[in-house]
């Protein structure tokens, strides 16, 4: 099974000069808990919920700061035709929670969680065949974009 598989499509974006106040409304508005920071066609950075609690946890104001001055910059990527096994193993390895997905020419795709690669485990998915039986389950990007398309966001 391929990352491809189940990550998020890469709609989730935000400016480098936003502040950290605008991308923490994003992230609510949009239930995920990273953005990717965009340089026009290029991945500047990600901003985490890490990132925020930490910045605000140290005292920061996130309407006075803008996300370059708090993203991860040159962040690590994976391309859309890695093993899932292999990006798990590179998120545990480096304490990541998110990591953006690229096509061959470095574009960026999408983006994988802890949150997709726990779904599989809780279903018992382990393998190409066993994700095409979800038929009455959703993947979690699914669900979470029903979720904000619902405006349920308790």
């Amino acid at each position: 099974m391929k990352v491809s598989d189940i990550m998020t499509p890469a709609a989730l974006i935000d400016a480098p000069n936003d502040t950290l106040a605008d991308a923490s409304a994003r992230m609510w508005q949009q239930q995920t808990g990273s953005l990717l920071v965009m340089d026009g066609d290029r991945l500047a950075g990600i901003v985490t919920e890490r990132d925020l609690l930490k910045f605000v946890g140290e005292g920061g104001d996130p309407h006075s700061v803008k996300l370059t001055d708090v993203m991860t910059t040159d962040p690590v990527t994976v391309p859309a035709e890695t093993d899932i096994k292999d990006a798990a193993e590179i998120m545990f390895e480096r304490w990541f929670r998110h990591l953006p997905v690229v096509d061959s020419n470095g574009k960026v795709v999408g983006i994988i969680s802890l949150r997709d690669l726990l779904s599989l485990v809780a279903r018992g998915i382990q393998d190409p065949e066993a994700l095409q039986s979800l038929i009455g389950h959703k993947l979690v990007r699914d669900a979470r974009i029903e979720r904000v398309e619902a405006g349920d966001l308790d």
